[in-house]
C-alpha cells in the first residue's frame, strides 16, 4: 500500500488525538501507507512514521472555521493524496470539493454534532433546535458526497443508514498500549480516578461532591487528570468542599494515561444524561476496563449492558453525589469483590473491546478504496 497517499485532515482535534493519531493513523502507516496528518500543532515534523503538517493556533472559532480551514484545504490540494480522511463537520465544504477534485474522501464522525448542539453554551437557547436540525440535515445531505463514512458508535451509525459505504468503528483501546499495567496503588490511600475533558456535563461537579460524603477518617483522594472546559469551571470546582480531597494534575499526555491508571483503585465516568451521552462509548470507559480497575459509571441503558453484562463495575444515577459515593465506598469496603469487577472488565477487553478487532475494518475500508 506504499503507493497510496493518506491525508488526515482536521481542524479542531488536536493533533495526538487519541483516535485520529494513535489509532487510525498509527494502524494505517503500519499496513503500509503512506499518511500525513494536517492538523494544529507548533512544527513540521515526523512521529512514529507519520509526517505532521502544522496549522497555527486560531485566535477564536471563527477564524478557525474560515482561515484555518482555507489553509488546511491549500495543504491537502499541495500534498496531492489519494485518499482525504477528515474528522470535523467544518470540514464538510472542503470534502465535497476534494471529492469533485478526484479524490477518494472519507468522513469520519466523532460524535452525533445534531444532538451535540443542543448543549453548546456559545449557541443561544431560542435557536439550538434549528441548528441541531440544520447540522443534521447537512451532513446527511453531504454524506452523499462521500465515498465512506466511518462513526465512532452504532447510534451515530443510524444516521447514516441510507450511505452504503458506512461503518461503525468504535474508539476501544490499544492493547499493546497498555500491556500489562504495573499496579502502584498505595494501599493507605484509596484512590478513585478520572481522566479526560473537565466539564460540567461530564459530571465533574457530581464527583468532587461525592468526595464530601466520606467520614474524615477515611483515607481517600479522587485523582482529577483533564483541561476545564470552559476554564472559567475551574473557579467553581476549586470552590467545591470535596474538591479538599481532590489531587488535580491538570492534563496529561496520552503515554502517561496508564501511570496513572496504575495508581488507582476504581475509575469513574459519571456523565449527564444528555442525548449526546447516552448513547456514547466514552474512551475512558474502557481504558479503565483494560486497566483492570472497576468502573463507576452513569446507568445508560447501553453502559449499564456492558458493565452488568461482564460485571465489571456499578451503575449510578449521574446526577446524585450520594449515590456515586455510595458505589464508591462499596468498592473500598469489598476490594475482594472490586478485584473480581476490575479482572473481568479487563478480561472483557481482552476478548471484545478492543482496537485490534476494531482496525481491521478500518483497514478493509482503505483496501476497497484502493481497489477502485
Amino acid at each position: 500500500m506504499k503507493n497510496y497517499k493518506v491525508c488526515i485532515l482536521t481542524s479542531v482535534h488536536p493533533v495526538f488525538d487519541t483516535r485520529i493519531f494513535y489509532k487510525e493513523a498509527k494502524t494505517l502507516m503500519k499496513a503500509g501507507y503512506d499518511v500525513t496528518l494536517i492538523a494544529q500543532h507548533n512544527k513540521n515534523e515526523n512521529v512514529d512514521g507519520i509526517r505532521i503538517i502544522p496549522l497555527p493556533e486560531p485566535r477564536n472559532r471563527l477564524e478557525r472555521m474560515t482561515k484555518t480551514v482555507c489553509m488546511l484545504f491549500n495543504i491537502a490540494l499541495r500534498e496531492k493524496p489519494a485518499i482525504c480522511h477528515f474528522h470535523d463537520p467544518e470540514l464538510i465544504p472542503i470534502g465535497i470539493i476534494l471529492k469533485l477534485l478526484g479524490k477518494k474522501v472519507i468522513y469520519d464522525v466523532h460524535e452525533d454534532y445534531g444532538k451535540q448542539n443542543l448543549y453548546k453554551t456559545y449557541i443561544p437557547v431560542a435557536i439550538r433546535k434549528p441548528v441541531a436540525k440544520l447540522v443534521s440535515f447537512i451532513e446527511k445531505i453531504a454524506s452523499k458526497f462521500f465515498d465512506r463514512i466511518i462513526v465512532a458508535t452504532d447510534d451515530i451509525l443510524k444516521n447514516f443508514i441510507t450511505h452504503k459505504g458506512s461503518v461503525a468503528i468504535r474508539n476501544f483501546p490499544v492493547l499493546t498500549n497498555f500491556g500489562e499495567i504495573q499496579k502502584k496503588r498505595n494501599n493507605q490511600m484509596f484512590a478513585p480516578i478520572y481522566i479526560g475533558a473537565l466539564a460540567e456535563t461530564r459530571g465533574i461537579t457530581q464527583i468532587v461532591e461525592a468526595m464530601e460524603y466520606f467520614d474524615i477518617q477515611k483515607n481517600i483522594k479522587l485523582i482529577l487528570c483533564g483541561g476545564f472546559s470552559p476554564k472559567s469551571y475551574e473557579k467553581k470546582v476549586r470552590c467545591l468542599k470535596g474538591f479538599e480531597r481532590v489531587e488535580y494534575l491538570g492534563y496529561i499526555k496520552h503515554t502517561k494515561v496508564t501511570e496513572y491508571l496504575a495508581q488507582a483503585d476504581v475509575g469513574i465516568v459519571c456523565f449527564h444524561p444528555t442525548l449526546s451521552h447516552i448513547n456514547s462509548m466514552p474512551n475512558k470507559l474502557f481504558e479503565y476496563m483494560c486497566a483492570g480497575i472497576p468502573v463507576v459509571a452513569s446507568n445508560f441503558p447501553l453502559w449499564k449492558k456492558i458493565i452488568e453484562r461482564n460485571k465489571c463495575g456499578i451503575c449510578v444515577n449521574p446526577l446524585e453525589p450520594r449515590e456515586i459515593a455510595k458505589a464508591i465506598e462499596y468498592l473500598m469496603e469489598h476490594s475482594d469483590e472490586a478485584q473480581k469487577m476490575g479482572a473481568n472488565g479487563k478480561e472483557a477487553i481482552l476478548q471484545k473491546y478492543n482496537w485490534e478487532n476494531e482496525s481491521k475494518k478500518l483497514l478493509k475500508v482503505y483496501e476497497e478504496l484502493c481497489k477502485k
